[in-house]
């Protein structure tokens, strides 16, 4: 089950099935995928996502699936591979809070999201290796970009799970918090980026995209950088800020072009 609230420009989406762990099925990757179109129609300036109960998402629902007829490739390759490009495309400054099991398809979600903040209780690794499966979701392109091949191999063929203190000192996620704290504090950069730029947060969120997606080197990146500044120049939030600065007050952004 899945649960959108909006409230002053942030939406807050839910993952609602604690008693699996938050582990979705096709029904809930349909219900995901329809809560993120309708935080876009709802225009808001930024979105928090998050589980209820012990875990964040422990990865795809496989209580009733028969391996014999599974067609795992129409699951992540139909539902859950548009899934996450929709939420990596979110045209808003995105924000998770994860805490326990964040497995599988829950770390693709993860992966799929802008900023991560993750309780120090949480649980992060592949846990593939006694269903005989392999890491899926994006696990391998993270796992290898921010740990090396050497880690990376030793956390699937071992299962270990790394702690949320773990993952960030390994560059995996932002920042860790208590688990009793984790998900206000991610609310509260959500509700402080809803307030900001969005222009120019989009505009960062693009260039981030290319430099992992294209591989872009420095004077590329400069290039896309110049472009990128030159058309915030014609955005009504481009000249509210400079406009505070100049006069010493706090800037007023509006998120609009």
């Amino acid at each position: 089950m899945i649960r959108i609230t909006v409230t002053n420009g942030v939406a807050e989406i839910v993952l609602d099935a604690p008693e699996r762990l938050n582990a979705l099925n096709p029904g809930d990757i349909a219900e995901l995928d329809a809560a993120y179109r309708e935080a876009e129609r709802a225009g808001v300036r930024a979105l928090v996502l998050r589980g209820e109960g012990r875990a964040f998402c422990a990865g795809r629902d496989i209580s009733g699936v028969d391996p014999l007829t599974d067609d795992v490739d129409a699951y992540l390759g139909g539902l859950v591979t548009p899934l996450l490009q929709r939420m990596a495309a979110f045209p808003a400054p995105t924000f998770a809070a994860a805490h326990g099991a964040c497995l599988g398809v829950g770390l693709g979600l993860l992966i799929a999201t802008d900023v991560v903040y993750v309780a120090d209780t949480a649980k992060i690794g592949s846990p593939f290796a006694k269903l005989g499966a392999t890491l899926d979701s994006g696990g391998h392109a993270l796992f290898f970009e921010r740990l090396g091949a050497h880690k990376t191999l030793d956390l699937i063929y071992t299962g270990r799970l790394m702690s949320g203190d773990e993952a960030v000192a390994s560059g995996l996620f932002s920042r860790v918090f208590p688990a009793a704290d984790v998900v206000e504090a991610t609310r509260e950069a959500a509700r402080t980026a809803a307030s900001g730029a969005t222009q120019a947060f989009l505009a960062s969120k693009a260039l981030i995209a290319s430099l992992r997606d294209e591989r872009l080197g420095l004077w590329n990146s400069l290039a896309a950088e110049n472009r990128a500044q030159a058309a915030l120049c014609e955005t009504a939030d481009y000249r509210e800020g400079f406009a505070a600065f100049q006069e010493k007050r706090e800037p007023t952004f509006t998120g609009r072009g």
